[in-house]
């Protein structure tokens, strides 16, 4: 049975007493929570599929993504595939050169995802980023939903955006003025508020 991270609960009461739009998102999807698949590449493929694409687009092209890798998405699975396997899964050339990428840097462990541990989050952003085709936004996805990080503010996430001007009424999208407000109110469980964020524009658990 799957459980929230440890820092959740008191965050949400925390949360609530700070902000009341949040405190009404909170009650009504009240049973969800942030997991974690603990599988570090698992993790990094699926950002990248849902790189700068729609979730339903992002889904669909990860369902047949899957099916090409068997449901064994490893390393070595995403080496040895051939890109033109990949690439009728929906993948971009791009995509599918990042995803080896990636791969390739697990197999000679010039990666070494167990490093991120001891780093803070702006360092972790860092180490993570200079993996080719991994950004900021894919950085702040892997922090969030790898390593369940609670501080997490993903402010290039359209997603988050969107929820943000429709909860709080403001200009779509938010004023850097705005989001300065929001960031400073939820600092410490920015994870959190992001969470919810998503959800109140989406019924289904947000997952990478």
């Amino acid at each position: 049975m799957k459980k929230p991270p440890a820092y959740w609960n008191k965050a949400k009461r925390v949360l609530s007493k700070k902000d009341v739009v949040l405190r009404k998102i909170m009650k009504k999807y009240s049973k969800g929570f942030l997991t974690t698949k603990n599988k570090p590449f698992f993790s990094l493929c699926r950002t990248i599929v849902g790189q700068q694409i729609s979730t339903i687009a992002a889904d669909s092209i990860w369902t047949k993504f899957e099916k090409k890798c068997k449901k064994n998405i490893t390393p070595y699975t995403i080496h040895k595939i051939s890109s033109r396997n990949l690439k009728s899964a929906g993948l971009s050339r791009q995509k599918i050169k990042y995803l080896k990428n990636i791969a390739k840097a697990f197999i000679n462990k010039s990666f070494d995802v167990t490093k991120l541990k001891t780093m803070n989050d702006i360092d972790a952003i860092n180490y993570i980023t200079q993996l080719k085709g991994l950004g900021v936004w894919s950085a702040e996805m892997f922090l969030m939903f790898n390593l369940n990080r609670p501080n997490i503010l993903p402010l290039k996430d359209i997603g988050l955006l969107r929820a943000i001007s429709k909860n709080y009424k403001t200009a779509y999208p938010p004023s850097k003025k705005f989001l300065e407000k929001i960031s400073k109110i939820h600092y410490g469980y920015r994870t959190v508020f992001t969470w919810y964020m998503w959800r109140s524009i989406d019924p289904t658990d947000v997952e990478y």
